[in-house]
């Protein structure tokens, strides 16, 4: 038997200015992220508010994710990633990747309802000195179902 594929997927080089890039429906959240932060939020590299989840690498560089919309759940291999976020995401039809002070770069039409995007995060302890450089890498998955609340599934440090 096959190992489940995302029904689209795309690499991106993402500007990740402020520590942060958006998955959104463009009409519920009016592009914009959420105003407010707290520390724990900061903690759980992500925030999820108002149709918008933000997702924080640790450089404040392009960053490498990996984004795939799927018609269930993924498996999730937890060995190999660092960072492990799960966070309700709704939409009207359409969810987009938007960079905090760019544009979008990569927009799906989907069945308006409700999504589950996780977010992985691994290599976030190979960032140079001068945190310009690394190898973390970032895989974004989001399929139909509804989560109740942002979760933490494994937390880096």
């Amino acid at each position: 038997m096959n190992a489940p594929v995302p029904r689209h997927r795309c690499r991106l080089d993402v500007f990740a200015d402020y520590h942060q890039f958006y998955l959104w429906d463009p009409d519920l959240s009016d592009r914009q992220p959420p105003p407010t932060w707290t520390d724990e939020d900061v903690t759980n590299r992500a925030k999820a508010a108002g149709g918008a989840v933000v997702i924080c690498p640790v450089r404040n560089m392009n960053v490498p994710v990996e984004l795939g919309i799927w018609d269930g759940e993924p498996a999730l291999d937890t060995v190999q990633w660092q960072h492990i976020v799960e966070a309700p995401l709704v939409s009207t039809g359409m969810i987009e990747l938007h960079e905090c002070t760019g544009g979008a770069l990569a927009a799906f039409s989907v069945e308006a309802g409700d999504y589950t995007v996780r977010a992985l995060y691994r290599g976030l302890d190979t960032l140079s000195e001068d945190g310009l450089d690394g190898g973390d890498h970032y895989e974004v998955q989001i399929w139909r179902a509804r989560c109740p609340a942002l979760t933490v599934v494994k937390r880096w440090p």
